[in-house]
């Protein structure tokens, strides 16, 4: 038509400082705040405005769900890890095409970033857009327009869709930018080249509004600060990341319910488990039900829906499962899986109404088997695995059940070095 496409703006906006106050869950992460990092420059577009008014920096930044449990150790960390001494460590050269994506909270520490980068840049990933970890808006990182600028451009043709796009933490403000990308456009694109988008927590809204407009499929995974940014990665998930990224048939299997609840059995039915195939698909419990009634979340027939949270008390859980439920998001499904059910805390008024009570109640509601303790979520040990894929889950004869995926995009396993992802010198 000849119309030229333009990028977006990555301009960086000025440092502001994120404060939470609440109930319940903000109460909870609250209990576990660190230090943050400096300022970032302002972006041309608002410098002027926020000029009138600077903010300091070094105030208290409070973790938000992609941070616990296993980075308040590592937060404040003050390692000056080069590229150079990584190398040193045993690197091989970044090859796989990598852009990063910001759609929620800053990162809070610049240090923490770089570290972050060289790491997955040692294990083989050349991430092509490394500024856009500097950038802050508020809490955010980077104004509504940048954050979706880092897909939006990818929609557009504008700049060419890399073999993985990683998430840099999640937090709060992916639904804000949900409206400003061409998600069905992106989903085609990513499908051509092969594309990756891994990530979870706040975005899982990202991957559910993939998913719905897109049919693209994506990766339950960690993220680059919150993960690899940290003082001591932990290895099974960095090992469980490059695994999923790598084998087109990964297999989970699960043996006990204890990352849901110790009170459940690992598969809740009414009969016998059976085999079953379907579409999974989910992420995060509080996002999830915020998706609730809008065009974002995914009409999967025949689907398996998985679910995990983290700092919501038993009510708190009870009440976003009865948002999906009013909303006929479980009609159709064939089973629900629940991850990582953390910091869930005690009933102020009845300390037996826990999670494996909100559950069998959902058991009663729906009907639908349910199957517990899948280690993913906000926890240490993840294990990463497709959304909008195809898996058969399956009981096994131990009394617990595996899930076997296939249909979603990998990277050549030869272009990867795990072990960069850990390396500290």
């Amino acid at each position: 038509m000849g119309i030229k496409r333009q990028a977006w703006t990555d301009n960086k906006n000025s440092h502001a400082t994120e404060t939470n106050s609440g109930l319940n869950r903000r109460q909870f992460l609250r209990q576990i705040g660190v230090s943050a990092g400096t300022a970032v420059l302002a972006s041309q577009g608002i410098s002027q405005a926020l000029a009138a008014s600077p903010i300091e920096s070094g105030h208290s930044t409070q973790l938000t769900k992609d941070d616990l449990p296993t980075s308040l150790l590592n937060d404040s960390s003050s390692s000056q890890t080069s590229q150079e001494s990584l190398t040193q460590a045993g690197c091989i050269t970044p090859t796989i095409e990598t852009r990063l994506f910001a759609s929620s909270n800053v990162g809070g520490s610049d240090e923490r970033n770089q570290l972050a980068l060289d790491r997955v840049a040692c294990a083989g990933f050349k991430v092509e857009n490394p500024a856009i970890t500097n950038r802050q808006y508020l809490r955010f990182a980077g104004t509504d327009s940048q954050r979706a600028s880092d897909f939006q451009n990818l929609a557009t043709g504008a700049i060419a869709a890399p073999k993985l796009l990683l998430g840099v933490r999640g937090g709060y403000g992916a639904m804000r930018i949900l409206p400003m990308v061409d998600w069905s456009t992106l989903g085609r694109i990513m499908k051509e080249r092969g594309t990756i988008l891994a990530g979870f927590s706040d975005v899982t809204a990202i991957q559910c509004a993939l998913l719905a407009k897109g049919s693209m499929s994506s990766l339950a995974a960690p993220m680059l600060y919150s993960e690899f940014g940290k003082t001591a990665p932990d290895k099974v998930s960095c090992q469980q990341f490059v695994e999923v990224l790598t084998n087109p048939n990964l297999t989970i299997s699960i043996q006990d319910a204890t990352l849901t609840s110790q009170q459940l059995p690992v598969i809740l039915t009414k009969g016998e488990p059976k085999p079953l195939t379907g579409t999974i698909w989910g992420g995060n419990l509080s996002v999830v039900s915020a998706l609730a009634g809008s065009e974002y979340l995914p009409r999967i027939d025949g689907g398996i829906v998985f679910l995990e949270d983290v700092g919501e008390q038993a009510y708190r859980i009870e009440r976003m499962l009865y948002d999906l439920y009013l909303a006929g998001m479980f009609k159709g499904q064939q089973a629900i899986v629940f991850g990582a059910v953390s910091g869930t805390g005690e009933d102020s008024y009845d300390k037996r109404y826990d999670v494996a009570t909100v559950i069998r109640q959902l058991h009663e509601l729906t009907g639908l088997p349910i199957y517990s303790g899948m280690p993913f979520g906000h926890i240490g040990k993840k294990y990463s695995f497709p959304l909008g894929a195809t898996c058969q889950l399956s009981p096994n004869a131990n009394g617990g059940y595996q899930l076997a995926f296939t249909d979603y995009p990998t990277i050549k396993a030869d272009a990867i070095q795990v072990e960069g992802l850990w390396q500290t010198a």
